[in-house]
């Protein structure tokens, strides 16, 4: 439409920026401006993957002008998911097609578009396609998904070889497969993650909510609607699946309540506060109730947060390891509550070392979680003989570790304070005969 028609008629201008999908696209949705071979789309169900990449290839395809020898390979996880999804569905390159739209030709399974573009459509289950075809582009749709994913992968990267810039689009849903990994890591690879609550503009009322009601925080839920790659480290001492089994809504703490706190070795934006709650229950185990850790924070701020912690949840006692800021923790915490009871912690262990008695409480069932506390599980799952996760010191396991000691190994929880009580009511006349200092050592022992 010329310029002037389309300046004398507004309507003629939303009409056409209804179908200019540079307009309509959210940012992540768009090819990044940096130089990149693979541009991967890791998102959500339902985040517009699969209208960002039938967007891209038509865009590719008028952009070739008006006579073409474009070649484009469309694989998919099986020939069924390539036409249903890439070719037909309701955000395929059929149906995004403004203007010169392609025809499908079953028999040859491939696009055809008028200015003589062609896609050919290939299934991961069928490497040995992919040898001898050459193309100029690909697109990838669901690769944590394909059966011979690397066979599939390797095949497509010999026939990628046509034009000055051969590159390929990569949708997908992340798991954690080798393949995926792989491809993160490499350099000409530009990463986009997209999540599902991102395009909630276009999906059914209600969905975010209730499927984020169900799935919120969990692994299965972080990684098919927040499009996040979640794995575990093969030699850690917790399984995302094992934790979320131990969540327990219902549950209750009936005993005696601790907060935990590991101080930060420094300050600063990326400094993190471990601040876990957790509290004895009935039948001898713990239930961890928070984890109410501060990111870069200042001292009073995180001091602050263990005080309304404890105030929260009505706790006993405040636990707090000293091995960073010595008598200065118990002083910033007194500063903010000074009737706050506080007994300070010093790890004489190394962290992992420290761990593995918890690690044990876990398998034998006698921890369990009153929510899904993302971050604490993600420090629990990357934590490794190094003492580490994630490259870093692990602030809120480290307070996890604190406050199931406390409770559940070293006796400062309610059983262990009862357990004292009870020895002095049952045996009144022993307990009178005993020196003072054997009573400081079993309120030790006991405290």
């Amino acid at each position: 439409m010329p310029n002037g028609q389309a300046n004398n008629d507004p309507y003629a201008f939303v009409r056409a920026l209804s179908r200019d999908w540079s307009f309509l696209a959210r940012p992540e949705q768009l090819p990044p401006k940096a130089d990149w071979r693979t541009w991967l789309l890791m998102g959500g169900r339902g985040s517009g993957k699969t209208r960002a990449g039938s967007e891209w290839v038509q865009g590719l395809a008028l952009a070739a002008g008006p006579k073409s020898d474009l070649r484009i390979a469309l694989v998919a996880e099986t020939l069924g998911d390539a036409r249903e999804v890439m070719i037909d569905g309701v955000s395929g390159i059929c149906r995004v097609a403004r203007r010169m739209k392609p025809v499908f030709e079953i028999t040859r399974r491939r696009l055809v578009w008028p200015n003589g573009a062609m896609a050919y459509l290939f299934s991961s289950e069928d490497p040995e396609a992919l040898r001898g075809p050459q193309f100029h582009y690909a697109w990838c749709d669901e690769l944590a998904k394909w059966r011979y994913g690397q066979e599939c992968w390797d095949m497509l990267q010999f026939g990628l070889r046509l034009g000055a810039a051969p590159s390929q689009m990569v949708t997908t849903t992340p798991r954690a497969v080798p393949l995926l990994k792989k491809l993160i890591a490499e350099s000409d690879t530009a990463l986009t993650r997209i999540a599902t609550a991102d395009n909630r503009a276009n999906l059914a009322p209600g969905f975010i909510k209730a499927l984020s009601s169900r799935y919120g925080g969990t692994r299965l839920g972080r990684q098919e609607l927040d499009g996040e790659l979640i794995e575990d480290r093969e030699d850690g001492l917790w399984r995302r699946v094992e934790l979320e089994t131990a969540v327990s809504r219902n549950a209750m703490a009936t005993g005696r309540i601790v907060v935990a706190v590991d101080p930060p070795s420094g300050s600063g934006r990326k400094s993190v506060c471990g601040i876990v709650v957790a509290g004895g229950m009935e039948n001898g185990g713990a239930l961890v109730l928070a984890d109410c850790s501060v990111e870069g924070g200042t001292p009073a701020q995180w001091a602050r947060a263990v005080v309304e912690a404890f105030r929260r949840f009505d706790a006993d006692r405040v636990v707090a390891e000293i091995n960073q800021g010595g008598d200065m923790v118990t002083a910033m915490l007194k500063s903010v509550d000074e009737r706050l009871p506080v007994s300070t912690v010093r790890a004489r262990r190394g962290k992992f070392l420290r761990a593995e008695p918890v690690a044990a409480l876990y398998e034998q069932g006698r921890v369990r979680h009153a929510g899904y506390f993302a971050r604490l599980v993600d420090q629990m799952c990357d934590f490794g003989p190094d003492g580490l996760s994630a490259g870093r010191s692990p602030d809120r396991l480290d307070a996890l570790v604190w406050a199931l000691t406390a409770l559940l190994l070293e006796g400062t929880g309610c059983r262990a304070c009862a357990g004292f009580e009870t020895l002095l009511q049952l045996a009144p006349h022993h307990a009178s005969r005993l020196p003072l200092s054997a009573i400081s050592a079993l309120q030790e022992v006991f405290a």
